[in-house]
């Protein structure tokens, strides 16, 4: 699969949500907010829980945008795969085959970030 599609074609499919249903777009946005900005776990930790319920849930987009944000963050392979291994153990095979797509997503990432920075 090709994540970095996956991801802008995503986004755009929100873009479009938001759009319908403004009122609750700004709404779950504002939920959004007050969760990762507030709390004791740090945002990069967060984010972990959210790509572990996201392989667990099998939501390929919420894998791509929940990982797109931890390459921001400067999440390691190692870092993810941990995660990954803790969905694969509370989700069984099925979460293993997402979690499979959840480190191809990772590699893609990471690549075309690298390509950007030099």
């Amino acid at each position: 699969m090709d994540w970095t599609k996956k991801r802008d074609g995503t986004k755009d499919q929100l873009r479009n949500l938001n759009k319908a249903i403004p009122d609750a777009a700004r709404a779950f946005g504002a939920l959004g907010k007050a969760v990762k900005d507030g709390g004791t776990l740090e945002f990069k930790q967060k984010e972990f829980v959210a790509l572990g319920i996201a392989v667990v849930t099998h939501c390929e987009a919420c894998i791509v945008l929940h990982m797109e944000a931890l390459v921001r963050v400067g999440a390691t392979r190692e870092e993810v795969g941990d995660v990954l291994a803790m969905a694969i153990q509370m989700g069984g095979g099925p979460a293993m085959m997402y979690a499979a797509g959840a480190m191809e997503a990772y590699d893609q990432l990471i690549a075309e970030k690298e390509a950007k920075e030099g």
